[in-house]
């Protein structure tokens, strides 16, 4: 199946990225969607980073820490 791209800002920045390389744009194109392939692929999911965070958290937390019980949030509020 072809791909034919009517935008001519992409058109003119496929034909800049195939002249550095020397290949063909429809090379040039595949590189570049292989690329960011493989760029997604390498990042961590939101679940992944979102369990990342929660872990840095607990780590830096202070052992024995406060409880945030009904008087420590009162005093966060001045509501002593």
């Amino acid at each position: 199946m072809a791909l034919y791209v009517k935008d001519i800002e992409v058109d003119r920045l496929a034909e800049r990225v195939a002249s550095l390389h020397r290949v063909s744009k429809t090379e040039a194109v595949r590189r570049a969607l292989l690329h960011e392939l493989e760029r997604e692929g390498a990042q961590a999911s939101l679940v992944e980073r979102g369990m990342q965070f929660a872990q840095n958290l607990r780590a830096r937390a202070a052992p024995g820490g406060q409880s945030a019980d009904k008087s420590f949030i009162d005093g966060l509020y001045g509501e002593e």
